[in-house]
């Protein structure tokens, strides 16, 4: 939040547009305000009261709060106000903040696809079914976003876009890069695909365990594609988890296989033991107790 507060106002050090300004708070900082018509004929030095601020953005990173102000100065308010109440929901739903550079990335993306639309342009999202059942809270929250955006900016997009916006969410919830975001997708795609061939049945998809296993290949996707794997020195730990689920730690040993033949990863012990134990949770929820010799 901005600080520098001085009786009850905002005191404007740039200019964005109508709607959106820069104050600076008492660390030195640039914030940014948004507030219906605070800075329509308004200049650098002048007040702001606090009543007219609807939202205060403040990015820790400069070089975001940079992007943002460059993109606000080049799209439609209304794009960023209908992106904020999204955000926003998508935070109410999920419980947690979202990285702030989602403010930047989904503004930017729900211009693009509105300009596809414009246009006649299709972009079919070939993740779509990955992404309903492996990010189920989140694509429904793309979905109620299609909602918002049909009756904010009068724009039907396609179900697709549900999708995409689901995956701009996970995104931010590990705070990763979009590119990464489709890859640890596949990635759980190909992890799921091992596990149901292994243990010969089809997962529940509706199961909180499900849930849970899946929550785990997120952040573990998220470990490596930015090369920061768990750490656990407890080898006496790691040889008696292989030793007492080894059927899963088998499944672990195919996973690992697959990730090294397809991505060229190479899962350390302490991610297997980790996933081991997560395997062994989801076998049991199947009813799976006996160990594969």
């Amino acid at each position: 939040m901005a600080t520098g507060i001085k009786g009850g106002t905002y005191r404007i050090s740039r200019v964005i547009g109508n709607n959106f300004v820069c104050t600076v708070d008492d660390g030195g900082k640039e914030v940014i305000l948004r507030g219906l018509g605070i800075g329509f004929k308004k200049h650098t030095g002048d007040l702001v009261p606090m009543q007219q601020v609807e939202k205060i953005y403040d990015l820790r990173d400069p070089e975001q709060s940079s992007r943002l102000r460059e993109l606000l100065a080049d799209v439609p308010p209304e794009f960023f106000d209908v992106s904020t109440e999204i955000i926003e929901a998508a935070e109410a739903r999920i419980g947690r903040r979202l990285s702030e550079n989602i403010y930047i990335t989904l503004t930017d993306h729900i211009c693009f696809a509105v300009e596809r639309l414009r246009s006649g342009v299709s972009y079919p999202n070939h993740l779509l079914w990955e992404i309903t059942n492996f990010y189920p809270a989140e694509f429904a929250i793309g979905k109620q976003a299609l909602d918002m955006i049909d009756a904010r900016l009068g724009f039907c997009l396609p179900q697709d876009e549900a999708g995409f916006i689901a995956l701009h969410i996970v995104n931010a919830e590990i705070d990763g890069k979009m590119a990464d975001m489709v890859r640890i997708t596949e990635l759980i795609r190909k992890i799921i695909s091992v596990v149901q061939d292994y243990y010969g049945v089809a997962l529940d998809e509706q199961s909180l365990d499900y849930g849970r296993f899946i929550t785990h290949l997120k952040f573990l996707g998220q470990r490596i594609t930015q090369n920061r794997y768990a750490v656990d020195d407890d080898s006496e730990f790691q040889n008696m988890i292989v030793r007492r689920y080894r059927q899963d730690y088998r499944c672990a040993e195919q996973i690992r296989a697959q990730l090294r033949e397809t991505f060229a990863i190479q899962l350390p012990s302490e991610e297997m033991t980790f996933l081991t134990i997560h395997l062994h949770r989801l076998a049991l929820s199947m009813g799976i107790t006996e160990q594969k010799e």
